[in-house]
């Protein structure tokens, strides 16, 4: 476990954002059959995602977030030093997304930006990445952006478009005088980097036919299309994720009664409920927000924040947690004031002048 320390800083505010188009779960009871739809429901618990529309991307979510974020607090787009977008679906190959988000957001130049390719332990790694950049630079304020648009990368004739729905996030960190110490714990396995996989769209496999074909698990889709093997993703959520909270609590003495809520990624109901049960967690202090929103990948964790907490105030202490894609996952001991935890926003807008053609 790599384990990383920081103090004098703050999570000032926290938004998100999803697509208006709601796709129920029984939308799909004539391709799949109802039968298996509802079994899905009763063991992943997805009954309801939502899904960008065809022009929307993982930038138009995250700056629906940001921009939200922003004009709630009155943020001054001159006070940002640092903007960090985490998104597995980037909106170009060249330039980097977050400078688009920049852009758009109106920051000014004294800013550093830069994206980060991850996908569900995307958020911990990421605001981890901002709280280094912070207390290591001048910048007094850094904004952590997520984006994910799965929706469009599984196959439509794959089961699993039952589990994903689209979304996006802002979180806004500050440096700070004094305030609770945030803790982090961080592995990597990459020798499992086939379990969860778009095998073919960027540069390895650039030849790759586009045919979608019946695979080994009985799913229909191409070389396009996301793959996850079922079996070593279960595994490794029954084995590793647990072990790094364990280790994670010993090795910071922290215990279950110190935290208000354990915010973790929502990759279905069965996993989280095994979780629950491992590591003793009361069903209270585990909110679900994947019945409504599905597995948002790294928009999961600040968009069940949100659904949990807008509306309140006090200051919570949060555990969150992120497993998956690399294999990656991280987890982490944080504080937040609830009254700067904002409803979750429907957008169906979209970066009209992001589309360039020289064609």
């Amino acid at each position: 476990m790599i384990t990383s320390d920081f103090s004098n800083l703050k999570i000032a505010g926290i938004a998100a954002a999803v697509p208006t188009k709601c796709v129920r779960a029984h939308d799909y009871d004539e391709l799949f059959g109802e039968k298996t739809v509802s079994k899905n429901i009763s063991s992943a618990g997805m009954e309801q995602t939502y899904h960008a529309s065809e022009a929307q991307t993982s930038s138009d979510l995250a700056y629906a977030a940001a921009k939200n974020l922003m004009e709630k607090m009155d943020i001054d787009p001159s006070s940002i030093g640092v903007l960090i977008f985490v998104a597995g679906y980037l909106d170009y190959q060249v330039p980097p997304t977050a400078c688009v988000l920049h852009s758009r957001l109106g920051l000014s130049t004294d800013c550093m930006a830069f994206d980060t390719d991850l996908g569900c332990s995307g958020y911990v790694y990421g605001l981890q990445m901002l709280c280094a950049t912070l207390q290591t630079s001048s910048a007094k304020r850094g904004l952590l952006l997520t984006g994910d648009i799965t929706s469009k990368v599984v196959s439509p004739l794959d089961k699993s478009r039952l589990l994903f729905g689209d979304g996006g996030s802002a979180t806004l960190v500050e440096k700070c005088e004094a305030e609770v110490p945030f803790h982090f714990g961080m592995k990597t396995d990459g020798s499992r980097f086939k379990s969860i996989i778009v095998p073919a769209g960027a540069y390895r496999n650039i030849n790759a036919s586009r045919e979608r074909t019946e695979w080994a698990d009985g799913n229909i889709r191409s070389d396009y299309n996301l793959f996850m093997d079922g079996m070593e993703v279960f595994k490794f959520t029954m084995t590793d994720v647990p072990g790094l909270a364990t280790e994670f609590m010993e090795h910071y003495g922290h215990s279950v009664d110190d935290f208000d809520s354990f915010i973790f990624h929502q990759p279905n109901l069965f996993i989280l409920k095994h979780l629950m049960k491992k590591l003793n967690i009361p069903e209270e202090k585990m909110p679900i927000s994947l019945d409504r929103y599905g597995n948002t990948s790294v928009c999961a964790i600040p968009i069940t924040i949100c659904d949990a907490y807008h509306g309140k105030s006090g200051e919570k202490k949060l555990f969150i947690y992120g497993f998956g894609v690399g294999l990656s996952w991280a987890c982490a001991s944080i504080a937040i004031d609830a009254s700067h935890v904002y409803p979750i926003e429907h957008t169906d807008d979209y970066f009209k002048d992001g589309s360039v053609s020289h064609g």
